[in-house]
């Protein structure tokens, strides 16, 4: 009877006699495929003896199975309580992080708000500087024109014409209080050492040069 198995190699397959993997080499085809254990239970007057010491062969390898897996058992128990230890640890680091990043989120979202704000400050404080100076600029070339067109004590346009007929002077007629109130505050500010927005040739300017 030939086997089907391969040849010069170690293998491990069921003994033909006792059913159980056993190690075999085999060099030929026509080996037998019987264990060592095995190989004088051949013969019908050796069934007794064949019986028995089947019977202890799997008794032993059910025993040795039956302990292994108490062993797998026990270390597969000691696994999962490290597991659970381990998972303990977890949760508590997440929690610490999480309760870590949730403070540096909401120190991070405040400071990005302070940010915010001191930038929405500061474009304020800069179109307002830049309105202001536009208005110095527009009532400065006002108080130019009106230097030049104002009412004078022949009830005439200091220009020479008629006060009805300067087109000039009833242009800035309805500026004239707030190009008074303008050149006072302003006045003020050049007193005070501040800046202001005077042009170079306001007679404020001048005499301020002269001291």
């Amino acid at each position: 009877m030939t086997h089907a198995h391969r040849l010069h190699v170690d293998l491990e397959v069921p003994c033909l006699c006792c059913l159980a993997p056993q190690p075999f080499h085999f060099t030929s085809l026509s080996d037998q495929v019987v264990c060592a254990l095995c190989v004088h239970h051949l013969g019908a007057e050796k069934s007794e003896r064949r019986d028995l010491e089947h019977v202890r062969l799997w008794a032993a390898r059910w025993a040795a199975s039956e302990t292994g897996h108490a062993d797998f058992v026990s270390e597969t128990d000691a696994l999962l309580v490290a597991r659970d230890v381990d998972l303990t640890a977890l949760r508590d680091q997440v929690a610490e992080l999480s309760a870590v990043v949730a403070g540096q989120f909401t120190a991070g979202i405040d400071g990005v708000r302070g940010l915010l704000q001191n930038d929405l400050v500061k474009r304020a404080e800069r179109n307002t500087d830049l309105a202001r100076r536009q208005i110095d600029w527009a009532m400065a070339g006002i108080w130019r024109i009106e230097t030049l067109h104002h009412d004078s004590a022949t009830q005439k346009c200091s220009c020479g014409r008629t006060a009805g007929s300067c087109a000039e002077s009833a242009a800035i007629d309805p500026l004239r209080q707030a190009l008074r109130d303008w050149e006072k505050k302003n006045v003020a500010l050049l007193r005070n050492g501040r800046r202001h927005g005077l042009p170079a040739d306001h007679p404020a300017v001048l005499a301020q040069r002269i001291r």
